[in-house]
């Protein structure tokens, strides 16, 4: 193949070299990208330079495309598939779902269809200072817990929100909007270890879980942040660096995914695109 990977970190994170950029938009190079993606969590394709039309052609080569997000902002770009990351307000009136991507989350888990394979995002305008994207695998976090912890997840479910993930910003969402802004989605009831159709097994985590069902809160939100912590460890997860025209794949069913703080005024701005998930979350 004209393609090729390799290893950012042992266990998440794969590059992919070329020599022929138009190697990258063939059917063939979806499905070994795909396949890494499942594989490793993460693919980083750097400073590709990526058109809209070029990310969208990578995204239905890679699957069915989805929308998971309402049309708030001021679209700047011609086609409703492509979503404008930024707190930019004059492109972004509402940006507190963008300001609840601080902080670990995965996409699309409130909604009622399945939650989105992979979330594809490029970078046109870097911020300054801060704006990394982190991943964490919850496929190796769940392989390398111990079996005793393994054993104990087992039946357990968590009860997802969109006002649990944005719990943390809250105070700063003004009032006027603020029931609106957190009543969004659906509140869904997940397994925490989700057995995938591969017989893979990763964990449904983040800020959506509010508590774990049948277990008293305090308990089952401190287990739930335990598990995000186990995730977040360096072995399981990868800090990337954007420069401008860099472009990433990660597997949204099996990762937590959080953006580094930066400054509003910074410019930073992201084109994201989505793949549609096939498998519904099943213990």
């Amino acid at each position: 193949m004209a393609i090729r990977f390799e290893d950012i970190k042992p266990k998440i994170g794969s590059r992919i070299l070329w020599d022929d950029r138009a190697d990258l938009f063939t059917e063939e190079a979806a499905a070994a990208v795909r396949a890494k993606v499942e594989e490793r969590t993460v693919v980083v394709f750097p400073k590709v330079d990526l058109t809209d039309e070029e990310q969208l052609r990578i995204t239905d080569l890679m699957g069915g495309r989805v929308r998971i997000t309402g049309r708030n902002n001021v679209q700047e770009v011609e086609n409703d598939d492509v979503y404008q990351v930024t707190l930019d307000a004059k492109i972004n009136p509402q940006p507190e779902y963008v300001l609840g991507t601080f902080f670990w989350h995965m996409d699309g888990i409130t909604i009622d269809t399945p939650p989105p394979f992979a979330t594809l995002l490029s970078c046109r305008r870097k911020a300054p200072a801060g704006g990394q994207t982190e991943f964490a695998s919850t496929y190796a976090a769940y392989e390398g817990l111990p079996e005793a912890e393994k054993a104990a997840l087992e039946g357990l479910q968590a009860v997802h929100s969109v006002k649990a993930s944005l719990r943390h910003i809250e105070d700063a969402i003004p009032e006027k909007v603020r029931n609106a802004v957190i009543g969004i989605g659906l509140i869904k009831e997940h397994p925490i270890v989700w057995t995938h159709t591969s017989g893979r097994k990763s964990m449904i985590i983040g800020t959506t879980a509010d508590h774990v069902a049948d277990m008293p809160v305090p308990q089952g939100r401190a287990l739930l942040i335990r598990l995000q912590e186990w995730a977040a460890q360096p072995d399981y997860s990868y800090r990337h660096d954007w420069e401008e025209g860099d472009f990433a794949v990660w597997d949204n069913t099996g990762a937590m995914h959080r953006v580094i703080p930066y400054d509003e005024r910074s410019g930073r701005m992201m084109h994201r695109t989505t793949i549609a998930g096939t498998e519904t979350i099943a213990a």
